[in-house]
């Protein structure tokens, strides 16, 4: 395989100039998000080039300690995005979402890690920080849309939640509907782009991989399983994250409190 080409800083510069395209139609139509992009591509740019600098001293230290430390902050970052994009009150989301990051990352990740790849050292910065990383990031999509979905539509629909339990459902009968909905809304993106995954699209995993120097077919293989840990580990944080959160979220005669925050 060929050595990677490095892209130089004036280049990646010339690089960034292709979002004029998005800016201008952004612009152009009145969308009110323009501001708001170009804070978020600046953001991104300072973040990436900073974690960039950060992770190379990382991988050289690979202190396991350090690793589950910064491990433990992407936790605790996602699960503020995640109560910031949704409108579910802080007391009754953060507890839950760190515990489902958390355990779902636990095992998961290290199954991956420890079973499918078997590191002898699963603690290894160059696997366990991107692996986390990959897993978290995932979660975080996943579980803003269910969690989101999953409240919202019961604060819609609570006389549903409510006919059910008077016709005898127990409380975890009467959710199901609508943990049934926040599963379908937030995977039902994942699973068709998983039936096109080589056809339509090739992964960035995949790409980044053979950019760095791996064989088609070991990037293939890595990606099959990007794609596994990522299902299952959203799966089972959203289940935890949900479950969870409803002891906060019902009385003790099962009656919704607010959880809503409100949009002011």
């Amino acid at each position: 395989m060929d050595t990677i080409i490095d892209i130089s800083y004036l280049y990646l510069g010339v690089g960034l100039l292709l979002l004029l395209v998005p800016m201008y139609y952004l612009w152009r139509y009145e969308t009110g998000l323009l501001k708001g992009f170009c804070v978020s591509a600046i953001r991104m740019v300072v973040q990436m080039l900073f974690i960039g600098v950060y992770l190379r001293y990382l991988f050289e230290w690979n202190n396991p300690w350090v690793n589950c430390l910064w491990v433990l902050i992407m936790v605790y970052i996602a699960a503020e995005t995640a109560i910031t994009r949704t409108r579910v009150r802080r007391g009754v989301l953060m507890g839950p979402l760190v515990v489902g990051f958390v355990v779902a990352s636990v095992l998961v990740g290290l199954y991956f890690l420890g079973i499918v790849l078997q590191l002898n050292n699963i603690f290894s910065a160059q696997y366990f920080i991107p692996i986390m990383g990959i897993l978290l990031g995932n979660m975080l999509t996943v579980n803003v849309i269910a969690v989101g979905t999953f409240y919202s539509s019961l604060q819609r629909e609570q006389n549903l939640y409510y006919f059910l339990l008077g016709n005898g459902a127990s409380q975890n009968e009467a959710l199901v509907p609508f943990i049934r909905q926040a599963i379908a809304k937030s995977f039902s993106p994942t699973i068709a782009n998983m039936a096109v995954m080589g056809l339509v699209s090739l992964p960035g995993t995949m790409i980044g991989q053979i950019l760095g120097g791996s064989t088609p077919d070991v990037a293939i293989k890595y990606q099959i399983m990007i794609v596994v840990v990522t299902m299952s580990a959203s799966m089972l944080s959203l289940i935890i994250a949900i479950r969870l959160s409803v002891k906060k979220a019902f009385d003790g005669y099962g009656r919704m409190k607010k959880v809503m925050r409100d949009n002011g």
